[in-house]
């Protein structure tokens, strides 16, 4: 920003889906973007309600999630945070959009409406998936995010295997691994999808054939971790790579009861 003296917003991905990073340096940008008065603008998608997200606290001035990732709702709503700052600079743009207008949205939403059909059964899902959130508690939501992760890695370790990112930066909500030298991603993940009934994905672009990643969120609990590491386990046994049966489920149980 020294260099750049133009710059009216930061944007920045806080949980990367496609790697199992979390940026968790974002406290301390929020705090850069507001002393500079820029706008921060945050990608949540697949991590709100998976982690902590104050958004006030932290300076984010507008931030973008989806239902269907920590929130366990069927896809098809986007969940949209907007700060005063941000707000400002919206309503002095010179043209307004069509459709994606979130003033017209804010104009709506005052007396309870929408300015276009809204999908209704998905404002259903979401508020039962709430209704869920709010008798579990939004502290021990994240907790169990953070617990069900925790006995991944511990799982990962205990299989001789490697987290994709470096500890700090390690998701609660995608767990990716680093797929062992002579082991096919895809023939380990065909296996348990159709042997075992367990579907995890792979990586993306050029980490497509590299990385294992399974998802740690929404309804996402010890029965759900401890199936998936059943069909991992076998499945990497299964295509021939020496792992220790059990040894993973083990890890993964001694994080749940201690």
């Amino acid at each position: 920003m020294e260099r750049e003296k133009d710059v009216k917003a930061i944007a920045i991905v806080y949980n990367e889906t496609s790697t199992g990073v979390t940026v968790r340096d974002l406290p301390k940008i929020g705090r850069i973007a507001k002393e500079n008065g820029i706008l921060l603008i945050v990608d949540a998608i697949s991590i709100l309600g998976g982690d902590y997200l104050p958004v006030d606290d932290w300076g984010i001035d507008l931030c973008v999630a989806g239902a269907q990732k920590c929130l366990a709702c069927p896809p098809g709503l986007a969940v949209i945070s907007v700060g005063e700052r941000a707000w400002e600079a919206i309503e002095k743009r010179a043209t307004r959009p069509y459709y994606f207008d979130l003033m017209k949205h804010r104009e709506f939403g005052e007396r309870k409406e929408t300015p276009f059909t809204p999908a209704l059964p998905i404002f259903y899902a979401l508020d039962e998936s709430l209704k869920m959130i709010r008798e579990e508690g939004l502290e021990n939501q994240i907790k169990r995010h953070e617990t069900c992760a925790k006995a991944l890695y511990k799982a990962v370790e205990a299989l001789k295997l490697t987290p994709y990112p470096n500890e700090k930066a390690r998701s609660n909500t995608v767990i990716a691994i680093n797929a062992p030298a002579g082991v096919n991603n895809a023939d380990v993940r065909k296996i348990m999808e159709e042997r075992y009934k367990v579907l995890i994905a792979g990586g993306m672009g050029k980490l497509r054939a590299s990385i294992f990643r399974i998802g740690c969120m929404g309804i996402v609990s010890e029965a759900e971790i401890l199936e998936t590491l059943i069909a991992f386990e076998n499945a990497l046994m299964d295509v021939g790579y020496p792992v220790k049966i059990g040894a993973g489920i083990e890890a993964a149980r001694q994080v749940f009861h201690s």
